[in-house]
């Protein structure tokens, strides 16, 4: 069958199946990556699962249904695909394609207190001071 009668353009390369798109696609949909280099780059690198397998193929097939688990940040991500987009549309448009179905963060803890804060105008601290300011953050 050539291109033509599949309605395919010429040059370019259809989906695997119809309920199906490229991973680092989607995720360059969906707005977890910037750029899609940045989502094949994640994908290559093994940081992303589906469906608790492991990938390290961008070109990985996903569909409606599948669960992908990665980090972003400090945090980590799973995400259930909802649907597959046709383009990278708006961020309202974006969160339509997936529910976060990721555990909740931790409360961040309190920072302790600032050791060594100086009084604006105090001046530069001599060398008893910066012992005097290790001693306390040592302890």
């Amino acid at each position: 069958m050539s291109e033509t009668e599949t309605g395919a353009a010429p040059g370019r390369t259809t989906e695997i199946n119809e309920g199906t798109l490229r991973l680092d696609k989607w995720l360059w949909y969906a707005r977890f990556c910037k750029t899609r280099s940045l989502a094949t780059a994640m994908c290559r690198a093994g940081q992303v699962r589906v469906n608790k397998v492991p990938v390290r193929k961008s070109n990985q097939s996903v569909r409606a249904g599948d669960v992908l688990t990665f980090s972003q940040g400090p945090r980590i991500r799973v995400i259930r695909i909802a649907s597959l987009a046709t383009r990278r549309g708006p961020a309202p448009e974006a969160a339509t394609l997936y529910e976060d179905i990721s555990p909740p963060m931790p409360p961040r803890q309190a920072r302790p207190a600032e050791v060594g804060l100086r009084e604006p105008g105090a001046g530069r601290p001599t060398k008893r001071d910066r012992r005097a300011l290790d001693r306390l953050r040592d302890n």
